[in-house]
């Protein structure tokens, strides 16, 4: 019985752990609304991302773009383009969000019908 609990308090360890993971690499008020925003659309360029998220600025953004790149969430592409155009796209592991992306936006559409009784 020992032995059983012990396996189990592991488990949950690992668990806490991988959602601490998660949440150090998506935390702030922004992350997710720039995945988003690129999510939905494949590509995007600086700004589009900066016009689909109200109240962000250029500085915030790109301090978040670079963590995402860092994280290997995104990928920043620089097109040969008079004045230069910068694109950015999900990575392969960044794509491995979509489903939790799509599922964020349906439970939020939800919830405001839930709460103020329209979307």
């Amino acid at each position: 019985m020992n032995e059983c609990k012990k396996e189990f308090d592991e488990d949950r360890k690992k668990q806490m752990r991988a959602i601490h993971d998660a949440m150090d690499v998506l935390n702030g008020k922004w992350k997710i609304y720039i995945l988003s925003s690129i999510c939905h659309y494949n590509k995007r360029r600086f700004s589009d991302i900066l016009d689909d998220i109200p109240g962000i600025s250029n500085k915030m953004l790109s301090k978040e773009l670079r963590e995402l790149e860092t994280n290997k969430l995104i990928a920043r592409t620089v097109l040969d383009t008079h004045p230069v155009t910068v694109q950015y796209e999900l990575t392969k592991h960044g794509l491995t969000l979509r489903t939790i992306i799509n599922n964020l936006t349906d439970w939020g559409i939800q919830h405001r019908k839930e709460i103020i009784g329209k979307s």
